[in-house]
């Protein structure tokens, strides 16, 4: 019973769409870390790779940028990139970039075509994020726009307003993460999952981070998330889980609800 709507690359779904896509990140900080963190990954199969390019050392020089996603892609083996810099503001490492200068990486990473989806965050300015979009678009890149609150569970009409944002500014996918107080906070994040999916008409993610939330993670699809992270090499933020793990709880699940 598939109650997510699948993320598709160039009208295919990813990994056929009928589970969850499980992501691992990859936040090796020199070429080599990134290549060791892939050897670990690859063999345990994700279904798309994110690359938190906040971690590298040489995220100011764009040419080493595009030959570290380059390299990525061609070790991959047809397993989708997410190319993603994650804004300190939410959640992300400190870089020596402004943000006029990440917006130009983004574009000349999006026109190299060594990636398949970008994330760039709704908190950014209408110009900039008008910049990244047109960059993804032209280039048959799949834009992720994202909410990422390390802070509490904002309310469930500004959860799902959030979600609707990204849609209305152009995402070809949705995402919502927050940190839960409480198990309350947990419901709302799955609640306000729920009633976006019934709303978008454009796939969504979405998950409570920390130990807290980490059921948000193995239980998402079932409220209509089509991705979750797991932990393939390193983690890339809190409550992750092993890749091993979510595949085990993903197995289960959707036999439990096939025999519905």
């Amino acid at each position: 019973m598939q109650t997510h709507t699948p993320i598709s690359l160039k009208g295919q779904p990813i990994a056929g769409g009928n589970l969850p896509l499980i992501c691992t990140p990859l936040v090796g900080r020199t070429p080599d870390q990134l290549m060791a963190e892939l050897a670990v990954v690859l063999p345990k199969k994700p279904d798309v790779l994110e690359w938190r390019v906040d971690f590298f050392e040489q995220i100011g020089q764009p040419e080493a940028v595009i030959a570290a996603a380059a390299a990525i892609k061609k070790e991959a083996g047809g397993v989708p990139l997410l190319f993603t810099r994650r804004s300190v503001l939410e959640g992300g490492e400190p870089i020596a970039l402004h943000e006029d200068q990440v917006v130009a990486l983004l574009t000349a990473v999006c026109q190299s075509k060594t990636i398949d989806l970008v994330d760039y965050e709704l908190v950014n300015d209408a110009d900039h994020l008008a910049q990244v979009r047109a960059a993804a678009k032209a280039n048959g890149i799949q834009l992720v726009l994202s909410y990422h609150n390390f802070a509490c569970t904002p309310a469930l009409d500004e959860l799902v307003a959030k979600f609707l944002l990204a849609e209305q500014c152009g995402a070809d996918v949705a995402k919502v993460a927050v940190m839960p107080q409480d198990v309350g906070d947990v419901l709302t994040l799955l609640t306000a999952t729920h009633q976006a999916r019934s709303k978008l008409h454009i796939p969504l993610i979405s998950m409570a981070m920390g130990p807290l939330g980490a059921a948000t993670r193995l239980v998402g699809g079932v409220f209509g998330s089509s991705l979750t992270f797991a932990v393939g090499a390193s983690s890339s933020a809190p409550g992750q889980v092993p890749i091993e793990d979510l595949n085990a709880v993903l197995a289960v699940l959707a036999r439990a609800m096939g025999e519905r």
